[in-house]
């Protein structure tokens, strides 16, 4: 039998008037946040991880106001959570229960504060990123989710805010103790006599920490010492930590804010670290089922390895075009031509897709309710896989991908199929073989024509025509091969008179036109 834990102090209200925290009585530090709630007509937008340094300051927020009048509660707080699509489910599960919870507490207490959850774009996901237009997984030098999966969102909601109010007050669960650049990004932008600091990137917002000076041990007293102030308790919250040995992924507002990392709780999906300790500890503790996950996303890791790359990768980038290493170009000594990769080639992106949908499916049949891709992302990545700039999937796999796991359809959206079909590409490819002509350019510049029939000013044709024609086309061999031939052919010693040298050079040029 489960032994029911007790907190310190049977209610909130006790702990508040025996605490003291960061050297400071508990109550009092209640008392500034009720003074800058009432200085302004500023609404406030608190930044809500479901971590401990957010629960923490959300907590604080919420005591406060319960602790004015109704006439006094003059403006709204928004508590909003970045939701990523790919976050770890146990966490996403407890945030969505405290929003729940402090929704419901809210109309019944009447207090105006609301949760709300945050995505990003359905064009701008981790999938339809990474499968859908071939985004290598992310690194620590090419780390390309956390502006589009964390501070777009979050920026647009505060933005909206800042349209209707003129200014807002984000408050922050940030700690100086939590790392030596936060404890910098804190003071850089902390406002002289206020406790307020300015936004390092949005105008109109001003930031406010009220437990940036608490210690680690004192974030966990303070949770761990009083039934939470929305109902229930903070233990589950401790479990997480405990078995997992991680930290919080922060709400990302700019660039500045310290993103995840060092086995932090954030997107399970996440390759800039080489282990996710966090999933591990919790498969440790239990949670077996993470395991799928787990080795998915070891599966992307290893994609991320330098001597790998060109394994998984096409030679060319999403423009078309083979990019070269600069230092080997230039170097006259190295004779081996070194390409930077593209994205994920076609193939990969099907499999992964297909194994994605498959653990979603098992792990539902097994009694754990879990959505890894939406709808929308597969439509999204339906039209990316369709169009894409080197591969265009004319056979329009995904729909059946999707139907072979699930055995059942979806409502495609009609707009998103294409012109063509798969035996218009195998046709193709048999004529461009005869008359050696690449089968990718063709089919774009028929896609082109497609996308450009019935206008009444074919405005650009020409211009996209050439863009096209331009591009690489053909094997790395043949492309490489090209451009050993536009080499220039001879070559100029230093007993050349000036005027020999100038007619060589013309000669070259005119031979390059």
């Amino acid at each position: 039998m489960t032994q029911k834990r007790s907190t310190l102090y049977p209610s909130m209200d006790e702990m508040l008037e025996a605490s003291e925290f960061a050297g400071r009585p508990a109550l009092d530090l209640i008392g500034e946040i009720q003074e800058l709630y009432l200085e302004n007509d500023k609404p406030w937008v608190i930044g809500f991880s479901g971590g401990k340094d957010s629960t923490t300051t959300l907590s604080l927020i919420y005591v406060a106001l319960t602790k004015l009048s109704k006439e006094q509660r003059h403006k709204h707080v928004y508590v909003i959570s970045s939701d990523t699509l790919v976050e770890t489910p146990l966490v996403v599960d407890m945030i969505n229960s405290s929003l729940a919870a402090i929704n419901k507490n809210a109309i019944e207490l009447e207090l105006p504060i609301s949760g709300h959850v945050v995505y990003p774009n359905w064009d701008q996901t981790f999938w339809v990123n990474l499968l859908g237009k071939g985004y290598p997984a992310p690194t620590q030098n090419f780390r390309w989710c956390t502006e589009r999966m964390k501070i777009d969102p979050v920026s647009e909601f505060i933005k909206d805010k800042i349209a209707k109010y003129g200014e807002v007050i984000v408050v922050l669960g940030a700690r100086s103790q939590e790392s030596a650049s936060r404890a910098q990004v804190i003071a850089k932008h902390k406002i002289d006599g206020s406790s307020l600091s300015r936004h390092s990137s949005l105008p109109g917002a001003f930031t406010y920490m009220p437990i940036q000076d608490w210690t680690f041990d004192e974030v966990w007293m303070y949770l761990l010492g009083a039934p939470a102030a929305w109902g229930g308790d903070h233990f589950e919250l401790f479990s997480l930590y405990k078995d997992s040995s991680a930290g919080e992924c922060p709400l990302v507002i700019d660039t500045n804010t310290p993103s995840c990392g060092n086995s932090r709780f954030g997107c399970w999906t996440c390759t800039v670290v080489t282990k996710d300790r966090a999933i591990e500890g919790l498969i440790e503790s239990g949670e077996t089922w993470l395991q799928k996950l787990k080795d998915f996303r070891n599966k992307l890791f290893e994609t991320t390895d330098p001597a790998k790359k060109d394994q998984f990768r096409n030679y060319k980038r999403r423009t078309g075009r083979v990019q070269y290493a600069r230092g080997n170009i230039e170097n006259e000594n190295i004779t081996e031509i070194k390409t930077i990769p593209g994205p994920y080639l076609l193939k990969f992106r099907k499999e992964w897709l297909k194994e994605l949908l498959m653990i979603e499916k098992h792990l539902n049949d097994e009694g754990h309710p879990i959505e890894l891709v939406r709808q929308e992302e597969l439509f999204a990545i339906r039209r990316e896989w369709m169009f894409d700039p080197n591969e265009p999937d004319w056979s329009d796999e995904l729909p059946s991908i999707y139907r072979e796991v699930y055995n059942k359809d979806l409502n495609w959206p009609d707009q998103d199929g294409g012109s063509f079909t798969q035996e218009d590409a195998e046709l193709l490819k048999t004529l461009s073989n005869q008359y050696k002509t690449p089968t990718e350019l063709v089919m774009k510049l028929l896609e082109l024509e497609i996308s450009m029939d019935g206008l009444g000013r074919r405005k650009g044709l020409f211009n996209k025509i050439e863009s096209l024609l331009k591009n690489d086309w053909g094997s790395l061999n043949e492309i490489l091969a090209e451009k050993e031939k536009a080499k220039p052919t001879t070559s100029i010693t230093d007993g050349t008179s000036y005027d020999d040298q100038l007619a060589q050079l013309t000669k070259e040029l005119e031979a390059l036109q």
